[in-house]
C-alpha cells in the first residue's frame, strides 16, 4: 500500500522524502535537552525569565542573613551557648547555595524554579530552634531533615502522596500560593501593614492612608507593570521593573529617604536603592560544613526528632504545593496536576535542604517567586541557569543586589499573584464538599504566611467533609495518613513541650 493508501498508483519515493537531519550543534543540543522549543519558549525568553526570577529573589541574600545572623552578637539570633552567625559570611553562603541549587535543579528537573533559602524555616530556627541547641546543631538537624525528605522522594513516596492530592484541591493551591505572593508583595512594599490593634489586625498603608515614597514606589510599578502585561508587551515584568528601579534611584537621591532599619517608618523596608560605593566583594565561605548533630545529646532524642518532623513537614508541603502552583502558572501540568520529572524534581528539592544545612544558610526551596520568571516567559530550566549564574556572581557583587528596592520586587510579585488565582476558574463550585476544602486551603495560605498550613487545612477539611458526604471511597488512603500527619502537625506546640516537660 501507498503512503495515501492508493494501491495502484503509487506514490514514488525520491530523495525529498528522505527526513531531514536534525541540528547536532551545541545550541540545537542544548534547545533539545532542555526542550525549549517543545515548550513554546525561546532564547530570549529563558534569560528574561531568568533574570526576572533572580531580580525578584535577589532580596534573600540581604534578608536571609538579617534572619539568621547580625554585625554584632547584641543584634543576632544568639544560640543556647551565646553562638552568632555573621551577616557577611551568611551572605556569601545563601548566595552560594542558592546558585547551586537554582542550577542543579535545572539542570536535572529541567523547570524554571528558583531555589533558595525558605523563609518559613529560616524563621523558624532564628525563633524557636537555636534557644535550645547552638547553630552547628541546628543545621545539623536541617541536614538530616534533607536527608529524609531526599529518601522519601527516592522511594517515591513523596509522589505517592503528591499524586494522592485531589485535582481540586492541586488547583486551589496553586489559587492559594497567587493570594499568598500578591499578599507578600502588599506587605513588603508597606501597601498593606500591621495596624497594631486586635481588630483589624492590618490595614492600608498608615494609619488607612499612602504616606511614603517607597509604597507610592510600589504603586507607580504595580501600575506600569499591570498595563504593560495587560498589553501584552513583551518583557513586561522585567521592563517594569528597571523602570521602576530608575525612579526610585531618583527620587532616593533627592529626597535621602534611607532604610527603614526597623524605626524608620517612612523609609524603604529592606535596601534602599542608591548606586554602590564599591562593587567588587570577596566572599566569606567560613560557614561551609560548620554541622554538627549533638542536638540529640543537649536536648533529648525525642526533642530533636520533634524539631526534624517539623522541619520535614514544613518542608515536604511548603515545596510540593510551591511547584504544583509554578508548573501549572507554567502551562506545564497535566489535567491531574502532574509535571515533567516530577519525581527528579522532589529529590532535587531534599537536596535542597541538605546542602542548606551543610553551608549553614538554612534550608533551601523552590521559591513562589519564580512566578515572576515564568510570568516573563520562562518554560524550561535554561531560565535557571541564568538565575543560578546570577546568584552566584552575587557573591562577589553583593553591593549590587541593593540596587533594587523590595518595594519595586513587591510590585512583580503582586501581578504574579493575580495571574496565579485566575485559576480559580477551574475549580468546581458547584458541589460544597468541594467549594468548603477548597476555600480553606486557600485562605489560610496567606493569612497564617504558609503554605504548608494552607494545605493542611486542606487536607483534613477534604477527608472530613468530604467522608461524611458520602464520598469515602473516593478518598486515598494515603491522604488519611498524610492528614493525620498534619493533625499532628498542629499540635506539636502541647506535644513539644509535653515532651520536654
Amino acid at each position: 500500500m501507498s503512503r495515501d493508501g492508493n494501491l495502484e498508483n503509487p506514490i514514488p519515493v525520491t530523495q525529498t522524502d528522505t527526513p531531514t537531519p536534525l541540528p547536532t550543534g551545541l545550541k540545537a543540543r542544548l534547545d533539545r535537552y532542555f526542550e525549549i522549543t517543545t515548550r513554546g519558549s525561546s532564547w530570549g525568553r529563558e534569560v528574561r525569565g531568568g533574570l526576572v526570577t533572580f531580580v525578584t529573589m535577589a532580596y534573600i541574600v540581604i534578608l536571609n542573613p538579617l534572619i539568621l545572623g547580625g554585625f554584632s552578637a547584641d543584634q543576632a539570633s544568639v544560640d543556647v551557648v551565646g553562638g552568632w552567625l555573621p551577616n557577611a559570611q551568611v551572605a556569601a553562603v545563601t548566595a552560594l547555595t542558592a546558585g547551586v541549587m537554582t542550577i542543579l535543579f535545572g539542570v536535572i528537573a529541567r523547570l524554571p524554579f528558583g531555589f533558595a533559602a525558605g523563609l518559613g524555616i529560616n524563621s523558624y530556627l532564628a525563633v524557636s530552634v537555636v534557644g535550645q541547641v547552638t547553630w552547628p546543631e541546628a543545621m545539623g538537624l536541617v541536614l538530616i531533615n534533607g536527608l529524609i525528605i531526599v529518601l522519601l522522594a527516592s522511594t517515591g513516596l513523596r509522589e505517592m502522596i503528591f499524586n494522592a492530592v485531589p485535582h481540586q484541591l492541586k488547583i486551589a493551591i496553586t489559587v492559594g500560593i497567587g493570594l499568598f505572593i500578591a499578599f507578600i508583595g502588599l506587605v513588603d512594599s508597606g501597601f498593606v501593614r500591621s495596624s497594631g490593634t486586635a481588630s483589624p489586625p492590618v490595614q492600608l498603608g498608615d494609619n488607612g492612608s499612602i504616606v511614603t515614597l517607597p509604597t507610592t514606589v510600589f504603586v507607580i510599578g504595580l501600575l506600569l507593570i499591570g498595563v504593560l502585561v495587560a498589553r501584552k508587551v513583551k518583557a513586561a515584568i522585567l521592563i517594569g521593573i528597571v523602570a521602576t528601579t530608575v525612579v526610585a534611584v531618583i527620587l532616593e537621591a533627592i529626597f535621602k529617604v534611607g532604610p527603614s532599619l526597623g524605626t524608620n517608618t517612612f523609609g524603604w523596608n529592606l535596601n534602599a536603592p542608591v548606586l554602590p560605593t564599591t562593587v567588587v566583594s570577596l566572599p566569606d565561605l567560613s560557614l561551609l560544613g560548620h554541622v554538627s548533630f549533638g542536638a540529640f545529646d543537649r536536648i533529648g532524642v525525642l526533642a530533636a526528632l520533634m524539631l526534624v518532623f517539623t522541619l520535614v513537614f514544613t518542608n515536604f508541603f511548603d515545596a510540593m504545593g510551591t511547584m504544583t502552583g509554578l508548573a501549572t502558572e507554567a502551562g506545564l501540568a497535566d489535567k491531574k496536576g502532574n509535571f515533567p520529572r516530577l519525581k527528579s524534581a522532589l529529590i532535587v528539592e531534599g537536596v535542597g535542604a541538605v546542602l542548606g544545612g551543610a553551608t549553614s544558610g538554612s534550608s533551601n526551596t523552590v521559591f513562589v517567586e519564580s512566578g515572576a520568571g515564568i510570568g516573563e516567559g520562562a518554560r524550561t530550566g535554561f531560565a535557571n541557569i541564568i538565575t543560578g549564574l546570577l546568584f552566584l556572581a552575587a557573591m562577589f557583587f553583593t553591593p549590587l543586589t541593593q540596587i533594587v528596592p523590595l518595594e519595586v520586587a513587591a510590585a512583580a510579585l503582586v501581578i504574579v499573584g493575580a495571574m496565579m488565582v485566575s485559576q480559580i476558574r477551574f475549580i468546581d463550585f458547584s458541589e460544597f464538599s468541594i467549594v468548603f476544602p477548597v476555600f480553606l486551603t486557600i485562605i489560610v495560605m496567606p493569612l497564617t504566611y504558609s503554605i504548608a498550613n494552607g494545605i493542611g487545612a486542606g487536607f483534613i477539611s477534604w477527608v472530613v467533609v468530604r467522608s461524611f458526604s458520602g464520598k469515602a471511597r473516593e478518598i486515598s488512603p494515603l491522604l488519611w495518613i498524610v492528614a493525620a500527619g498534619f493533625l499532628v502537625f498542629f499540635v506539636r506546640g502541647p506535644i513539644e513541650t509535653l515532651i520536654g516537660g
